[in-house]
């Protein structure tokens, strides 16, 4: 596997609110993407900060890592091959195709192809 970057997720439950707290804490400027609606990334350098509005989520689930790769449709196909357990490949059309490698523990690490 090829990694392009690393994102980390943070559910919120107030999208707005939220930004606004992130750029003040972390003296940024405005977000570098919004691919969807509830949906703020910030361009951080080694990494990408997004931010998801899950207020069900938000302060309970945690802080989520996608690793963007060149194609993980492909990486889906190679990892389900080896036994392991994937979820669904999921597509956002013309913005992104992801999926999760879920580990024993049930924690979940996505697999994101930027598409545009």
């Amino acid at each position: 596997m090829d990694a392009k970057a690393v994102t980390v997720g943070i559910p919120v439950r107030d999208i707005d609110r939220a930004t606004e707290w992130y750029r003040a804490a972390l003296s940024l400027g405005e977000p570098d993407q919004i691919p969807l609606d509830g949906l703020v990334e910030f361009d951080l350098g080694p990494f990408w900060l997004q931010l998801a509005a899950a207020p069900d989520l938000a302060g309970r689930e945690g802080i989520s890592v996608n690793i963007s790769v060149a194609d993980a449709t492909a990486l889906r196909r190679d990892l389900e091959s080896r036994g392991l357990t994937v979820g669904e490949m999921q597509c956002v059309e013309g913005v992104v195709e992801f999926f999760e490698l879920i580990d024993p523990d049930g924690n979940k690490v996505g697999f994101v192809t930027e598409l545009a």
